[in-house]
């Protein structure tokens, strides 16, 4: 994000959604990244400042409007239960991140020609 002659800058926030239903977003994409850090989802909703409760249902949610598996998870036990990625999570949160990426490069861009 860049800063014009007089300080201002542009913010923007992209989502996808499905059906009028929020799909995918930057939380959204936090949440997924501290699960993927940490392999736990209770830690990831903490990191994030959710209950482990709304980091489920925003997983179940997500899974169910996106058609695919994002979230593996492992059963406590001997060494505690865990939660990973799918590799089709890591994909799609890729894909969003360049999708994030080239917009906010667009949206810079014609905030400085505009401003």
């Amino acid at each position: 994000m860049h800063k014009s002659h007089n300080d201002i800058e542009i913010k923007s926030k992209l989502w996808i959604e499905s059906d009028g239903e929020p799909v995918f977003g930057r939380g959204r994409r936090f949440l997924l990244n501290a699960i993927d850090k940490y392999g736990s989802i209770n830690q990831a909703a903490k990191e994030i400042n959710i209950s482990y409760r709304k980091a489920w249902s925003y997983i179940k949610a997500m899974e169910e409007r996106l058609g695919i598996k994002l979230i593996e998870r492992q059963i406590g036990g001997k060494n505690g239960g865990g939660a990973s990625l799918t590799p089709e999570a890591r994909e799609f949160v890729r894909r969003y991140e360049m999708l994030e990426d080239g917009i906010r490069e667009y949206v810079d861009e014609r905030f400085n020609k505009i401003f």
